[in-house]
């Protein structure tokens, strides 16, 4: 399968890059085709000027630091999303990279009077989601209701094939976690994406 892998935090020795690396390493090892976008260490602009905004549900091409990031989207078969969830949901760079990229035209076709919105992603039929928490899962769920959860596996889910896949891995109150539980969770991640069908 052609993986897309899409990671957010900036500081490249943390917790977060050894997921991101630990995931690359099992899908290149079990024979994915396998892309990697950075966006911290890329320097990715997650900022929409009020010009794109203007332009953006127009038939202007989008802006040229887009260009790579569409063009990965419409090459990959499965996206798999790698972040710390800060503020119960996705560091601002992705939330960016979801305003800027996800665009009409690109992952979505804009309703009309006579046609509904509809998914333009279809090459897409795997999200996959590899995050790590503050807070305890009880209050990330229940008390907050995983507003970062239903982004990504309701509303970008959307875009993409009918029967897209999806899959979610969290550990909860990362800051009080011991180096065991760190490993273990590292070789869980190993282990789910190893279980992507080649």
């Amino acid at each position: 399968m052609r993986l897309l892998f899409v990671h957010a935090h900036p500081v490249p020795e943390s917790f977060s890059t050894a997921l991101c690396q630990a995931a690359i390493e099992s899908a290149r090892t079990r024979g994915h085709d396998v892309r990697v976008t950075d966006l911290y260490a890329e320097g990715f602009n997650p900022v929409m000027s009020a010009e794109e905004r203007r332009a953006y549900t127009g038939d202007e091409l989008p802006p040229a630091d887009l260009l790579p990031h569409i063009e990965a989207l419409q090459w990959a078969e499965g996206l798999i999303l790698v972040y710390p969830t800060w503020w119960y949901a996705q560091p601002a760079m992705l939330k960016g990279w979801f305003d800027r990229v996800w665009r009409p035209g690109v992952t979505f076709i804009l309703r009309t009077p006579t046609e509904p919105m509809r998914p333009a992603l279809t090459n897409i039929r795997l999200i996959g989601v590899i995050t790590t928490f503050g807070s305890p899962w009880w209050f990330w769920t229940f008390l907050m209701g995983a507003p970062g959860r239903k982004i990504i596996l309701r509303g970008l889910r959307f875009c993409t094939a009918k029967r897209t896949q999806t899959f979610w891995m969290g550990l909860h109150e990362m800051d009080s976690q011991t180096d065991k539980t760190r490993r273990e969770y590292l070789a869980r991640v190993k282990a789910r994406i190893a279980r992507i069908p080649v």
